[in-house]
């Protein structure tokens, strides 16, 4: 089983305001993706994902194959959620109180992601 860091989600109040912060920054900052409910930014090879408090907990994220969400799933008792950019993954509650994330992007615009996407939805 093959578990890859992937980012960092953050709880912001205003996704624009915190995307222009980060690139007024951190020189390099790209925006990956962008619009009124969630931005996702690569800073110099570190990903984060600023999201709206009552859509998804601030967390860290771990890629793994679509074979083994499945397996992690069932072994926590966790249902898959599909996400609206196809990706699926679920929540876990780590101590302390931090939250994961264990995510499959195969098959989507994150599979490969060998050019920088910022499509406004």
């Amino acid at each position: 089983m093959k578990f890859t860091f992937d980012h960092i989600a953050q709880q912001v109040p205003d996704i624009a305001e915190a995307v222009a912060w980060y690139q007024a920054t951190i020189p390099g900052t790209t925006v990956l993706y962008q619009d009124t409910s969630w931005a996702f930014i690569e800073a110099n090879g570190a990903k984060l994902a600023f999201v709206l408090k009552d859509q998804h907990p601030g967390h860290l994220a771990w890629k793994v194959s679509e074979s083994d969400l499945e397996l992690l799933a069932a072994r926590h008792d966790r249902p898959i959620a599909l996400h609206r950019d196809k990706t699926r993954s679920f929540y876990l509650e780590a101590p302390g109180g931090q939250w994961i994330e264990i995510i499959c992007t195969d098959g989507t615009m994150w599979d490969d992601k060998s050019e920088v996407l910022n499509s406004k939805e």
